[in-house]
């Protein structure tokens, strides 16, 4: 086969004729490269040209085989200098290189090296790493932005996901070129096989893998497969899907799946038409049309001359750049020249040379005075003069024109500071001229190609440089963060973010910090916030609005609630750094929506603390309504850390701007009562107890504002004084407020405030009265009366309606203040509670005796204080209590709420066996009958002691009454002994008691009797003590069933039947021996059914299942009892086995052949 002459008339010796005097440019910088390849793509002739492919073409050689070998002959003969040849070496190299003619050209090379003439042409190509990295197949757009070194992204040849080396961009840095030479090393013949086959791919690498499901779950979500995104992401739950930072890599999110997928085919190539200049290319790599076993196609004349035009208009552009840098650079030489002329000319002999001499175009002076007041020097621009290059003259020389431009506009001021900053350095007594100082220089191994690179050789001067770079740089280092360490970072956002000049670049540093960590944990939301809070002091509130809230804003719905709890922390911490039309609409709004749809509790509760700093910070009366519906709102939240924020934050902070409105006592307090009447009136067949809850609880968390008010605007408020001797505020003085905003230190401003406005007030209430005095009269006129009307009207059997208003009650009084009690409230429940016949409607049952008005005022009121009168006043009125009730008939439901409320509380246990007392010695039986049930309330509560020495002694002597009613009355009091009291001695004597009752003589015929027993029986007797139940209860009972089969009286026969029928059925989900059930349980049964024959037939039904039931037990338990006593006889059979069998293995040694010994069969 002929070679081909790469180097026809169409290239080099056209060119040679046209330029017979031109040489070319020899000395180029190491930056430079080879003038074939532009700088920024060096493996493609020009930018805007196609990727370079392998041509085969009659003026074209393959870069391997024959026409390889003729290229080296050419170049041999150029070597040996023959005296035919028209081309010099230069221009072969520059050939060789313009064609990509790569290895060629490296082996062109080496020989001129052992030939001993080294071409520098070729040097400089080869000694350049740039002209060697994989560039992107897609050629940079014209308004691309090119870094020092090039275009930034490192993205292979082929930019496709099957070949993306995604770990190619972690920080291990560049390790392509080491991955290179490994293919290289590689058999091509298995390369191609490796690359061909479709079974044979390498495995997936981590960092592809979370790329990939990036993108896949992206195409899914676009495409409406949610409930696949869904699972996708579950079984992904390692990878935050709505980042792609979280991916790990340091590049932009590559296109969508559909975007490759249309691509893959049309604008890029296969791996197969591509081949890699660092490796040598086999024949079968390439296309069957292009191997050397058939000749290449001959194209037609007028593509082939197309081809030729363009490929020596490309080749005359390429000259042309290089013309153009060899004179830019001799224009930065002459500059160079110039500025060392000035610096001789206004410099003494012995001024020294500083770094700027050297790295960069403004040189300093030593006599910054005359230098300031004649010449200042040039003021350079924001982003790149305000740097100490120490890239060299050559990219710092770029600047000076631009620089130039600005000088006009700074001050002379700012100036003459720049040159007083400069360092200054010792210059050598030399004369080196400029070029050979640069060239020198040179030598030095510094990298500035690349983004790293280049940011490290520029250290900046002044603020707004460094804020510059750091905005450059943080996008790039956040990533390569450890998730755990990232808080240490937000200083450094932060303060990038308040200085940088560009709104985007902070609109990024902002989101990078609300992103930084994907699930947030307290201590880091609150660094976070730290800097949210420093950044909204620094900026001011246009920017807060324009900056911060718009992060807060994108994140209102993120799937994690850490990252949510964040944004409602957020809208919190920045309130005050806010536009006060965007507090009070924006972000209320923001809060409003977050509080009606998130599902967390910790969100909705941190949302709630939010809305009250904004309710403490908000001015528009307008708002009023909105807040007291979103109060009301996140009252009825079903969580209880909610309710809880909403009583220690938004209420206090609610009541301190209605306190400003004047609308606490005007329209706040009354709503909520209105709203408690109005649930009273729906509410008379059955009350809705939890709204009842909320409303009374919201009243109680305003009773100090309220009194705040009172204090306030009162008449002697403008003669409170600090100085002097004012005394302290004793502890007990006040309820434990909830939160510090409910402390009435904190309301009223200081504690020394207080103190003096106490002082006044108790002198006023005590010696000069209300008169004028308009918050207190409200209180005393309006408010009490309504909460005692609401209070008559609540259910007295409801005992957690008693407790809420008790407390209530109790907690006003206490704000209040004993004198405020004393001769306020006591008297209008007193006038109410008047203890005549009139208050006692015993026909209907609704006199105000038998309300709730009675244990809410024996428990909120007449318990706020604790002296020797006021306990006196309690045991008074619970007295008088239960003799009217009782001589009255009445129902005792009052009296038993007020002795259930006050038994809670083990101080009060023994003020209410002084109460029990007087009616055990009292002379009404219908008042020892009360007593007697009292007790049954109070032994649940008391100690066994107090049991034992004052309840068990009292009950015993009302059970020797004369009156029968008395000793019935009883029963209920032992029964609750003997489920609540383990002493054996106290139980011994109830038990006595009540077998006198049973066995005794005289109560065989007392019916009430017999249904009391039946009854306590019932209700104690699952929860007593099983031996009490076994030998006492259940005995008893099939001996009271068994004599009610022979009772005459039909009346008296049912009713005994029902009450045995209701213990019977509590007793039937006990465990009970197999004994007792024979002997007691189910004989009793059977006589309860034979009665329930005659009188109750559905009762019939359902002892028959019982009784079968029972039955089927004590079978089974039979069955059961025989065959644990077999297994119990095979269990020993079993171990004495397992006992032969281990020690037959004990004596064995480690050997296998032993071991099988021991499972063969004797002989």
């Amino acid at each position: 086969m002929a070679s081909v002459n790469p180097f026809n008339r169409s290239d080099s010796e056209e060119e040679a004729e046209r330029r017979p005097n031109e040489t070319v440019d020899t000395e180029r910088s190491p930056s430079d490269g080879a003038p074939g390849p532009p700088p920024g793509n060096p493996f493609s002739p020009s930018a805007d040209a196609e990727p370079p492919t392998l041509l085969l073409s009659s003026n074209r050689t393959s870069p391997s085989g024959e026409g390889i070998i003729s290229v080296s002959a050419a170049a041999t003969s150029a070597m040996a200098g023959s005296a035919e040849t028209r081309v010099s070496v230069d221009v072969i190299a520059a050939q060789l290189l313009r064609d990509q003619y790569i290895l060629t050209a490296l082996e062109f090379h080496t020989e001129l090296l052992e030939a001993g003439r080294e071409l520098p042409r070729l040097r400089d190509y080869f000694s350049n790493p740039g002209n060697f990295e994989r560039q992107s197949g897609t050629p940079p757009a014209k308004d691309q932005v090119l870094g020092p070194g090039g275009p930034l992204n490192r993205a292979g040849s082929i930019s496709t996901l099957d070949s993306l080396d995604f770990a190619r961009y972690s920080d291990d840095g560049n390790r392509e070129t080491d991955e290179r030479v490994a293919e290289s090393e590689v058999p091509s013949q298995e390369r191609k096989n490796f690359k061909s086959s479709p079974e044979i791919q390498e495995p997936i690498r981590p960092l592809e893998k979370r790329a990939l499901n990036f993108l896949v779950n992206e195409y899914l979500l676009k495409n409406e497969y949610k409930l696949s995104s869904i699972t996708f992401s579950d079984e992904n739950d390692d990878q935050d899907f709505e980042l792609w930072d979280d991916v790990g890599l340091n590049i932009p999110k590559p296109p969508d799946l559909l975007q490759l997928y249309r691509s893959c085919g049309s604008t890029l190539t296969s791996p197969r038409d591509k081949a890699d200049a660092a490796v040598g290319v086999d024949f079968g790599d390439l296309p069957g049309n292009c191997t050397g076993h058939e000749p290449p196609k001959k194209p037609d004349l007028s593509q082939q001359q197309q081809t030729e035009v363009v490929q020596e208009l490309e080749y005359q552009l390429n000259l042309l750049n290089s013309e153009k840098l060899s004179l830019a650079e001799q224009i930065k030489k002459l500059q160079s020249e110039i500025q060392t002329l000035k610096k001789s000319v206004s410099t003494p002999p012995p001024a020294s040379l500083d770094l700027g001499s050297q790295n960069s175009p403004h040189p300093s002076t030593s006599s910054t005075t005359n230098s300031c007041s004649t010449n200042p020097p040039p003021v350079p621009p924001t982003d790149n003069g305000q740097y100490l290059d120490i890239r060299g003259v050559t990219e710092a020389e770029n600047d000076l024109a631009p620089a130039s431009a600005q000088n006009t506009s700074q001050p002379h001021l700012q100036a003459c500071n720049k040159v007083t900053s400069r360092v200054q350095f010792d210059q050598p007594n030399r004369k080196l001229s400029p070029a050979f100082q640069q060239a020198l220089l040179s030598f030095c191994r510094m990298c500035s190609d690349s983004r790293l690179g280049a940011e490290v050789s520029r250290i900046a001067d002044s603020e707004e440089s460094v804020m510059l770079m750091l905005g450059r740089c943080l996008p790039h280092i956040v990533p390569n963060v450890l998730l755990a360490k990232r808080e240490e970072l937000i200083p450094l956002i932060l303060c990038t973010a308040c200085l940088h000049p560009e709104p985007k670049e902070r609109d990024q540093l902002l989101h990078i910090l609300f992103n930084l960590i994907k699930r947030p944990d307290d201590e880091q939301r609150q660094m976070i916030l730290t800097g949210c809070v420093a950044f909204a002091r620094h900026v001011g509130p246009t920017r807060v609005e324009a900056e911060l809230l718009p992060q807060c804003w994108e994140q209102i719905n993120h799937k994690y609630p850490e990252r949510r709890l964040l944004v409602a922390e957020a809208c919190g911490a920045l309130a005050p750094y806010l536009p006060k039309e965007i507090r009070s609409s924006l972000v209320l709004s923001m809060l409003q929506q977050m509080l009606a749809e998130d599902k967390a509790d910790m969100v909705r509760e941190a949302v709630v603390k939010s809305l009250g700093i904004i309710m403490g910070y908000i001015d528009d009366s307008d708002k009023y309504s909105q807040g007291f519906e979103l109060m009301l709102l996140s009252l009825g939240d079903p969580s209880e850390r909610v309710v809880n924020a909403v009583h220690q934050v938004f209420i206090p902070a609610f009541a301190a701007w209605t306190t400003e409105l004047g609308t606490l006592h005007t329209s706040l307090i009354p709503s909520l009562l209105a709203r408690i009447e109005k649930l009273l009136r729906q509410g008379e067949h059955g009350l809705d107890e939890h709204k009842l809850h909320i409303f009374l609880s919201a009243l109680q968390s305003l009773i100090p504002p309220l009194f705040a008010v009172v204090l306030q605007n009162a008449p002697f408020s403008s003669r409170a004084k600090l100085h002097g001797d004012i005394p302290t505020i004793e502890v007990t003085r006040f309820p434990r407020p909830a939160s510090p905003l409910q402390d009435m230190a904190t309301i009223i401003g200081s504690r020394e405030m207080l103190s003096a406005l106490l002082l006044l007030y108790d002198h006023q209430l005590e010696h000069e009265g209300t008169t004028g005095w308009e918050s207190l009269l409200w209180v005393v006129n309006q408010l009490l009366p309504q909460l005692i009307e609401i209070v008559g009207r609540i259910n007295v059997t409801s005992s957690t309606c008693v407790h809420e208003f008790s407390r209530f009650f109790w907690r006003f009084c206490r704000t209040f203040g004993k004198i405020f009690t004393n001769t306020k409230v006591k008297p209008q429940f007193q006038e109410i509670l008047r203890l005549s016949e009139e208050n006692v409607d015993a026909s209907a049952g609704n006199g105000i005796l038998t309300k709730a008005t009675v244990p809410i005022y024996a428990t909120g009121v007449l318990t706020c204080y604790n002296q020797e009168e006021d306990r006196k006043l309690l045991v008074g009125f619970l007295e008088d209590v239960m003799t009217t009730l009782s001589l009255s008939h009445a129902p005792l439901d009052s009296l038993k709420a007020s002795f259930v409320e006050l038994g809670a509380n083990p101080v009060y246990h023994e003020l209410l066996l002084t109460v029990l007392w007087y009616g055990v010695v009292h002379t009404s039986a219908l008042v020892r009958c009360t007593a007697a049930r009292m007790f049954e309330l109070l032994v649940k509560g008391v100690n066994e002691t107090l049991v034992a020495q004052r309840v068990v002694p009292a009950l015993i002597t009302l059970s020797s009454d004369p009156e029968i009613s008395v000793r019935i009355s009883t029963i209920p009091a032992f029964g609750t002994i003997m489920e609540t009291v383990t002493q054996k001695e106290l139980l011994e004597r109830v038990k006595m008691q009540l077998a006198s009752f049973l066995e005794d003589p005289q109560y065989q015929d007392q019916h009430s009797l017999h249904m009391e027993i039946i009854r306590t029986f019932g209700r104690v007797g699952p929860n007593a003590e099983p031996r009490f139940r076994d030998e006492f209860v259940l005995p008893h009972l099939h001996k009271l069933a068994l004599a009610n089969n022979s009772q005459s009286v039909e009346s008296k026969r049912i009713d005994i039947a029902i009450h045995l029928f209701e213990a019977y059925s509590a007793l039937s989900c006990c465990f009970i021996s197999e004994e007792v059930m024979v002997n007691y349980f189910l004989p009793g049964l059977r006589c309860l059914h034979a009665d329930m024959e005659q009188l109750s037939p559905e009762h019939e039904v359902i002892l028959s299942s019982m009784i079968k039931e029972c039955e089927i037990k004590v079978e089974n338990r039979g069955i059961a009892d025989a065959q644990g006593s077999i297994s119990i006889a095979s269990s020993l059979v079993g171990e004495d086995a397992k006992t032969k069998f281990l020690s037959k293995m004990g004596q064995l040694t480690t050997s296998g052949a032993m071991l099988a010994n021991v499972f063969q069969r004797k002989k």
